[in-house]
């Protein structure tokens, strides 16, 4: 995989000179309509682990961490019945964080595995993925540079739907920031980056059911990360039945996904001007599970207004995580909680959740947002104020900060970890990106 890696790069993007130099080959090539865009970014975070954090084994003070983002698209259009979409990046990710983290990885290799990254610097890796297309190029304690390919994605479009094979992003449900319908590399919530969803190897099928409405079916091979095999017990297969009542729309699903058999309803409707939504699942964990099923649910309003002669948009959403546990060491020690946390199914410790998202056009170039997060149960709270600004048609400005708001044996004010001399703390960290879309 990693020589199918190489090859389709150098395809991708080494061999465009070459197609420009024969006149034959261009004119196939301007055939296929080619669509070229993409864009440059670089961050730069700060943030301060607390001092009871296990940052503080090797010196918990503010770290420095950045990143530059490079992704490069391309469609071509074969005719009116394909289409194959590519999606190139590249990412340069160091600092601070990571740093001290391979330390820790030294200092203490029976505690700790893979080090640590900061927020948002995090490398994408394929392990569980059918194919391999992510290749690291160069790396040391400080910093990694790595490439991969996102999308790479073939679209069919027959009379009766859409077929698409590769690697490409689907969402499923209705949630804002949780979404428990969503079982395929589904954002976290507290994601502020959400222009491309990381792409999965997976096969989708869009059936057209005239008047009733349409039917999706998937399926996403994936591979046990510890032996690099393809298993049906890491893979995922679904079928969603998506169809309208009136001005509501309805949801219906069944998937196998990992080793896990699980429903889902959904529903979407308008209270005047408000709009609604509702995303539920019930999970049916193997037998070996200390509990035979959970239940997960969101439902959220959102709205939109003018006020003090501005535009406003707003959102609430509650969520319920039945595989949450209000006790975070019994949590830790809950091996169906810790598959689902690794595996990117879930994101939080508790069980009930308040989420909040307003949105102020001062200008129609400067936005300002926040984003809160509230633990229910304990409370504890994330609150994520930032601001956007359009410089120009082809550069963005976005700068914020991520707080971690609650008091001692909290999610998100930090908890002890039973034997050892330090606590479960999120750290506070501030950003700025800088965006240029070509």
């Amino acid at each position: 995989m990693r020589r199918l890696f190489s090859l389709l790069t150098a395809l991708f993007v080494l061999g465009l000179p070459f197609i420009a130099e024969s006149a034959e080959v261009k004119k196939w090539y301007d055939a296929l309509s080619p669509q070229w865009g993409g864009h440059l970014r670089t961050r730069g975070y700060a943030g301060r682990p607390d001092d009871e954090s296990v940052y503080d084994l090797v010196g918990a003070r503010t770290y420095y961490d950045g990143s530059l983002e490079f992704r490069l698209k391309n469609k071509l259009f074969f005719e009116d019945w394909g289409i194959l979409e590519t999606h190139y990046e590249a990412f340069l990710n160091g600092g601070d964080t990571r740093e001290k983290g391979r330390e820790l990885e030294r200092r203490f290799p029976d505690l700790f595995d893979g080090g640590f990254e900061a927020a948002g610097v995090r490398p994408v890796e394929d392990d569980r993925r059918l194919m391999d297309l992510t290749e690291t190029l160069d790396q040391d304690d400080g910093h990694i540079l790595y490439h991969r390919l996102d999308r790479l994605v073939f679209t069919m479009q027959p009379k009766w739907g859409t077929v698409r094979l590769g690697r490409q992003a689907l969402t499923w449900g209705n949630g804002m920031l949780f979404n428990p319908m969503d079982l395929f590399n589904p954002f976290a919530p507290t994601d502020v980056d959400r222009d491309y969803k990381i792409g999965d190897d997976m096969a989708v099928a869009q059936f057209s059911l005239e008047e009733l409405g349409e039917f999706q079916v998937l399926y996403v091979p994936r591979r046990n990360p510890a032996s690099g095999d393809l298993e049906w017990d890491s893979s995922a297969a679904a079928g969603k039945f998506h169809f309208f009542h009136g001005s509501r729309e309805f949801d219906l699903m069944v998937a196998r996904n990992y080793e896990n058999l699980v429903f889902g309803a959904g529903a979407l409707g308008y209270l005047g001007s408000t709009a609604w939504r509702f995303s539920g699942a019930w999970t049916f964990l193997p037998e070996e599970s200390e509990i035979d099923h959970y239940l997960s649910l969101v439902a959220n309003l959102d709205y939109s207004w003018v006020w003090w002669e501005r535009n406003w948009y707003g959102f609430l959403e509650f969520y319920y995580n039945g595989l949450g546990e209000n006790d975070y060491n019994q949590a830790l020690g809950d091996p169906d909680l810790m598959r689902a946390l690794d595996r990117g199914e879930i994101f939080t410790l508790g069980r009930i959740y308040l989420a909040g998202h307003v949105n102020l056009e001062v200008h129609p170039l400067v936005n300002l947002f926040l984003t809160g997060i509230l633990n229910f149960t304990d409370p504890s709270l994330v609150l994520q104020p930032r601001g956007t600004w359009s410089m120009t048609q082809d550069l963005d400005l976005m700068a914020g900060a991520t707080l971690y708001i609650g008091g001692p044996g909290t999610e998100y004010g930090g908890f002890d970890l039973p034997g050892a001399d330090f606590q479960i703390v999120p750290a506070d960290n501030a950003y700025v990106w800088l965006t240029w879309y070509f």
